[in-house]
């Protein structure tokens, strides 16, 4: 379909854009992204027209465009891609088309009804992913074309999953065309956060019309005999701009206004018409009506019903029908029902010339004509958020329903804004706690900082029920660790169970209250807190989950300080109901929350009964995928298997866990605690690999080191910083580091080997400075090792005795720690003490065993060290 007016001096855009659908539609169909960026009036709006008419032959083509006043309409331009597509095709075929994202992004493009858990908002993004790629395959011989226009003015939640999905375009063959304005897009960016570049991205940025082709629109709208003083004059008035010079032509038409020199002085009247007061005062004097039924529409911004304007205006169908004629007419909007407005400009300027008092009252008529029409608070909250505060209690209710439609379909910052606005109304003082208490739980992953204010003025007021203060203060304790504030999360536990009376509430305050001071990387008096938590606990069956949690954060506690590992087992298997996270205790239930399994997996996974930790986190990823928990939630399940495959010995497994855990978690921020634990993991396990520059990248990349977080790491985190350094020859820097972890664990009583192989580490790094204390480190370690009695801790400690016995007792020491470690899940310590053995008795058959194991392990240094030292033996003899 050819453009009723041509574009000028838009030749290298347009080549821009051929190229790009050439790409598309080749034999490689490569997608892509191409952004088109200019002042209002610029000609974006005509330039993405003419590529939709290029590539309609050879694509399918799905458009949506933004709007200043429903920015706050949580996925609207989303909503406006892909509806038109789904609705092609049968309902059954729909939930077909979603898979296993039907439940998590189906509600958020209004095409089911909300049902399960609250949607994380990545799920939401990556399910509407799946779609696009699963249209995209329906589509393979007619390649995909996404064009947004406006994107300046696109909703949160939409610019939030352009940015995600545009990232990736490289792997789909799909073209996202976008238009903006640049400035309003950077101010927006600002809180959403800006788009994630990738190879496939071109920008072009539009600029005004050169004097030549301006006079050149101008002839072709008023004739050849435009003289040059006129046209020039046309140009210096609009400044080149497209829209402008287009509407100063066509008012130079009804005008009736010669085109030459001696009408140039009236364009600069006439030009001001056509923006600003001037477009306001030309509206006026279409008349009362026209001018409030253009302000109806303005209000309502898009899909404009003239029914519905008709409605807020107060007028008739025939008056409605009348205005609409004249504004048609006026070249203020277009279109029959829906109505649009000619041009963004135009919208904004009507909008903007609404007396407040008038605008306040048409949104709240347009919040209660949708309320009416029956679509629901959501729908109408983007008016009651213009509303004045008026202390209307029926608004209030209405802003809370409002904001748990959209916490339900993966929008919790437009139920951020619902509730803030309710707070604004106020609310009665009997609701206003519960209001706090709902907006802490709506910013808890995304401001944990907002967070903490909101619940704690919920806790400090009357108004909450015994339950609710119980679970905003657990929700706070969140809050602080989320914002790497564990003591204050601790203190405001313990400062809510004293006031709590004895009961399941109390008990969960408890059991959080234990979690977060033993979570904390350290504390004034862990054996104290341990000796507690023991007599709390120790004498529990298990009944309800209040034990269980108690169990759960006693047998953590009991493996960091290397209990008796048949002990902490048996804590382990009371904390749960047949080998599995009892009701209300999974890994999705929000309650108590996932720090709970994850727990008992991590205990189980550092006492040498990994396959039980694989079972747990294999569920993990499972109850996260299909609820849709796919940012820092999955992105965690994914670390945990990393670490199930690091402690069985199956390193480049582990490594391909880790770094995707590291690139789900990249997704969603920076500094997270999910980026130290995967990090930490990974360091370690390209350490084992032989891979010491990796590592250093990664620790490089993701600021591995001191300051650490206030909560531990997963493992230590200056251990295993420690033993980078001492793979990297820097023995002083090693034994410092090691040095502070020692002093850390020790006061605390946390003997743990495995998880904090401090002691044998810095006996290594010490072996040669001063051999006597490196000894005393390594039998030290070897009694902590036999008490906590796994084969993985005694084969590792037995091990590093060995480096410092006479010759023939280190025979026998590493004899002994190739049968434990042989009876351990851990393959690369194994290796380890099969090369070490294998070299002490010269044995080549030894040495072929240990490369052997390590070539399986991805242990690809130690392989060759085994390969190496069979090699010695061999040419020796």
């Amino acid at each position: 379909m050819k453009q009723s007016r041509p574009l000028y001096e838009r030749e290298p855009e347009l080549a821009a854009a051929a190229q790009a659908v050439d790409a598309l539609c080749g034999a490689q169909a490569a997608g892509g992204l191409l952004i088109f960026s200019g002042e209002a009036g610029i000609g974006k709006t005509a330039l993405l027209a003419e590529i939709r008419a290029m590539a309609a032959d050879r694509c399918t083509v799905w458009s949506a465009r933004g709007g200043e006043t429903v920015t706050s309409v949580p996925f609207h331009v989303v909503r406006q891609l892909l509806q038109p597509a789904l609705d092609q095709f049968p309902p059954d075929e729909v939930r077909t088309l979603f898979g296993p994202w039907y439940e998590i992004a189906a509600p958020a493009l209004g095409l089911a009804e909300p049902s399960g858990p609250q949607p994380d908002p990545q799920g939401v993004r990556d399910g509407l992913d799946f779609v696009v790629s699963r249209l995209a395959s329906r589509l393979s011989h007619r390649p995909l074309l996404l064009v947004i226009d406006d994107a300046h003015w696109a909703d949160g939640e939409s610019l939030a999953w352009l940015a995600s999905f545009t990232a990736r375009l490289g792997e789909l063959p799909v073209l996202v065309v976008q238009a903006h304005r640049p400035e309003e897009l950077a101010a927006r960016q600002k809180e959403s956060g800006p788009g994630s570049a990738h190879p496939a991205q071109v920008r072009v940025a539009l600029r005004a019309l050169t004097p030549d082709a301006t006079a050149e629109l101008v002839r072709a709208a008023l004739g050849e005999h435009a003289d040059d003083p006129f046209c020039r004059e046309v140009w210096a008035v609009t400044g080149g701009n497209p829209y402008e010079a287009v509407e100063l032509v066509a008012k130079v038409q009804d005008r009736e206004l010669v085109p030459l020199e001696e009408s140039a002085g009236l364009l600069r009247e006439l030009g001001a018409s056509a923006r600003g007061s001037g477009l306001v005062a030309r509206l006026e004097r279409l008349g009362t009506n026209a001018n409030r039924f253009a302000w109806a529409a303005a209000v309502l911004g898009t899909d404009i019903s003239q029914d519905l304007a008709a409605t807020l205006a107060g007028m008739s169908p025939a008056e409605a029908a009348d205005c609409t004629a004249r504004l048609r007419e006026a070249r203020i909007v277009t279109g029959f029902d829906p109505l649009e407005f000619v041009h963004p400009l135009i919208a904004t300027a009507v909008y903007r010339s609404i007396p407040p008092a008038t605008r306040t009252a048409f949104h709240g008529r347009a919040a209660w004509a949708i309320t009416r029409a029956g679509l629901g608070p959501a729908a109408a909250s983007r008016h009651l958020l213009e509303v004045h505060p008026d202390n209307d209690q029926e608004l209030v209710g209405q802003l809370r329903e409002a904001a748990k439609q959209h916490l339900a379909v993966g929008a919790p910052e437009a139920a951020r804004r619902c509730l803030e606005r309710a707070l604004e109304e106020p609310p009665s003082p009997r609701v206003k706690a519960t209001l706090l208490y709902e907006l802490g739980c709506a910013t808890l992953l995304s401001s944990p900082a907002t967070t903490v204010q909101h619940l704690r003025d919920a806790l400090d007021m009357p108004g909450l029920s015994g339950d609710q203060r119980v679970d905003a203060t657990y929700r706070l304790a969140a809050a602080h660790s989320h914002n790497n504030q564990l003591k204050e999360a601790a203190r405001a536990l313990a400062a809510e169970a004293a006031r709590t009376a004895p009961g399941p509430g109390l008990m969960r305050l408890q059991a959080a209250h234990f979690l977060w001071e033993g979570m904390q990387a350290s504390e004034e008096d862990g054996p104290a807190r341990s000796g507690r938590l023991a007599r709390n606990a120790d004498h529990l069956s298990g009944r309800d989950n209040a034990e269980r949690a108690l169990l759960t954060i006693r047998a953590f506690d009991a493996m960091m300080r290397g209990e008796n590992s048949q002990l902490i087992v048996d804590l382990c298997e009371r904390a749960l109901v047949d080998g599995h996270p009892a009701r209300g205790l999974g890994w999705t239930d929000t309650e108590w929350g996932f720090e709970l399994p994850t727990l008992v997996g991590i205990t189980y996974a550092f006492t040498d009964h990994v396959d039980r930790a694989e079972e747990l986190f294999g569920e993990a990823v499972r109850a996260f995928e299909i609820s849709g928990w796919s940012g820092a939630h999955l992105a965690f399940a994914h670390t945990l298997l990393g670490l199930v495959h690091r402690r069985r010995g199956r390193l480049a497994e582990a490594e391909g866990f880790l770094r995707e855990g590291l690139r789900l978690a990249d997704r969603v921020g920076s500094g997270l605690p999910v980026h130290w634990d995967a990090a930490c993991l990974l360091i370690d396990t390209l350490v084992a690999r032989g891979r010491v520059t990796e590592a250093r990248q990664i620790a490089d990349r993701y600021d591995f080191g001191s300051p650490y977080p206030s909560a531990m790491v997963l493992p230590d985190a200056p251990c295993v910083r420690g033993r980078l350094l001492l793979a990297e020859g820097r023995m002083k820097e090693a034994a410092t580091e090691l040095e502070a972890a020692g002093q850390a664990l020790e006061p605390r009583g946390r003997y743990n080997g495995v998880w904090a192989p401090w002691a044998g580490d810095l006996a290594r790094a010490l072996a040669d400075e001063d051999p006597l204390r490196a000894a005393q480190l390594a039998t030290t370690a070897r009694v902590h090792a036999e008490r906590f009695g796994t084969d993985t801790a005694i084969g590792e400690a037995l091990r590093c005795v060995a480096l410092f016995a006479r010759p023939e007792d280190a025979t026998h020491l590493l004899a002994e720690s190739v049968r434990h470690l042989e009876a351990s899940p851990s393959a690369y310590e194994h290796a380890l003490a099969l090369v070490d053995y294998g070299i002490a008795i010269r044995s080549p058959r030894e040495l072929a065993r240990a490369h052997k194991l390590a070539t399986a392990c991805g242990a690809e240094s130690l392989a060759n060290r085994a390969h190496q030292a069979r090699a010695s033996i061999r040419s020796a003899e």
